[in-house]
């Protein structure tokens, strides 16, 4: 089938990707002429493991193409799949102006004669599906043919491209019988179980699916304090509770809380729309709050082991919110460094993919490499010098880094270890002092 994707950012290029590889015939559109100017010359615009093979690989056989217009995308895709950005506005609600803009573009392209279905794909609150409708009822020639309909992605950053291609589920939201048919014929050659509801209710599954998994990793990082204060160890109590097939350990890992794109601003649009519908959801405010609380405590950690940190070296390993990813939106790495450059220490950052993307990060506070804030090319050569280490990310490339050597460089053998993936055993038997998240300390 003849598809379109608008909106080439991780959830459109990797679907519209994919599609491909499923043997569909797709066209990506983008208004970054930019962007796709280098997609077009084989360049990906964000780092996700496997993306560039299948992007590569399709382009040259014309199953995946590119273009900058809308009006082309109408004219191309049998089912036009919306995947904007929505960024989450200052009060919480997320920015649907985009979501507008590019349906009244696509209403402007529709031409009599060829119906068209308009598949939500970006991450919007219940009920947006009601405004696309709208919008193009309003905009659209009274001839156009069309339906609107949602598929709401699970992907998550790092591993998207086999979470496309081997979902858990895929769910279909529709208002008739033909947009059924045309969705199922798009996954057909998709081997996962399909759930097909109302629009409002696939929506809803989305922010609901984030908001639930943001809920448990906030609710054993709120354990881990608890286990610091009585001397137990929250990995073995998320594995105790992981047992219990009602609750599995899936998501309670302890650490210094989610980041990313999708968190946060779920949680947030959830709490927004929740508010709009009169229900204030206290609930997932007190998962914002705790995730946020992490990142201090763990600055506060590192603060009272050294007491005084101006002037001290900080080795800071690892500065994407998850590894396999590039992505720094929201990463608890920007908090806690910029905490610690505040208060005069000199942080010297690794990271094996994201170092380009911490640079625009930080420029974007204000902060530029040099003085305080510095960028080495391996986790050994960040280290050298350092009063003490932290570890953000939990990479390979830092879990299995040379720890002898780190040890026999730093000033001072401490690590703050804020995703509890290092052998804190070995380290300790090597003279290390290792400051996990929720575990006794040492």
């Amino acid at each position: 089938m003849k598809i379109s994707i608008i909106g080439t950012g991780h959830v459109g290029l990797v679907t519209g990707a994919c599609f491909a590889e499923k043997g569909h015939d797709v066209l990506c559109a983008d208004s970054d002429a930019e962007k796709i100017s280098r997609l077009r010359s084989g360049v990906m615009p964000f780092f996700e493991p496997g993306l560039d093979g299948i992007v590569k690989k399709h382009s040259a056989a014309g199953r995946l193409k590119f273009g900058t217009s809308v009006s082309e995308a109408v004219r191309h895709g049998q089912a036009i799949f919306i995947s904007v950005w929505t960024p989450p506005l200052k009060t919480g609600k997320a920015d649907l102006s985009f979501v507008e803009n590019v349906c009244r573009e696509i209403a402007g392209s529709l031409r009599a004669g060829e119906r068209r279905l308009i598949v939500e794909k970006s991450t919007v609150p219940v009920n947006t599906a009601r405004r696309v409708l709208d919008t193009l009822n309003r905009y659209a020639s009274r001839d156009a043919s069309f339906s609107v309909a949602s598929n709401p992605e699970f992907l998550r950053e790092g591993t998207a491209v086999e979470d496309t291609l081997k979902p858990d589920r895929i769910v279909f939201g529709v208002a008739d019988a033909e947009s059924e048919r045309t969705l199922r014929e798009i996954y057909s050659a998709f081997n996962a179980p399909i759930i097909v509801t109302d629009v409002a209710s696939a929506e809803l599954i989305k922010h609901a699916s984030n908001s639930f998994l943001a809920m448990k990793i906030s609710f054993i990082n709120a354990v881990s304090l608890i286990c610091e204060h009585s001397g137990a160890d929250v990995t073995r109590v998320a594995e105790g509770m992981g047992m219990d097939h009602r609750i599995q350990r899936a998501f309670l890992n302890a650490g210094i809380g989610y980041g990313g794109s999708c968190f946060p601003k779920d949680v947030s649009a959830f709490i927004d729309i929740s508010r709009e519908l009169g229900y204030e959801f206290r609930l997932l405010e007190e998962v914002e709050r705790i995730n946020r609380d992490m990142r201090t405590h763990f600055f506060r950690k590192i603060e009272r082991e050294l007491w005084i940190l101006k002037g001290k070296k900080i080795a800071a390993l690892g500065l994407s919110f998850k590894p396999g990813t590039d992505d720094m939106r929201m990463a608890p790495s920007l908090t806690v460094i910029e905490e610690l450059m505040k208060e005069g220490a000199a942080v010297s950052a690794f990271d094996p993919v994201s170092i380009p993307a911490a640079r625009a990060a930080f420029g974007e506070k204000g902060i530029r490499e040099g003085g305080l804030l510095s960028f080495a090319s391996s986790a050994e050569e960040a280290c050298a010098g350092a009063e003490a280490v932290c570890v953000f990310t939990e990479w390979p490339e830092i879990v299995q880094a040379d720890w002898k050597t780190i040890g026999e460089s730093v000033r001072t053998r401490i690590v703050f270890d804020g995703r509890n993936c290092l052998d804190a055993t070995a380290l300790r038997a090597a003279g290390w002092t290792v400051k996990g998240m929720g575990r006794p300390m040492a």
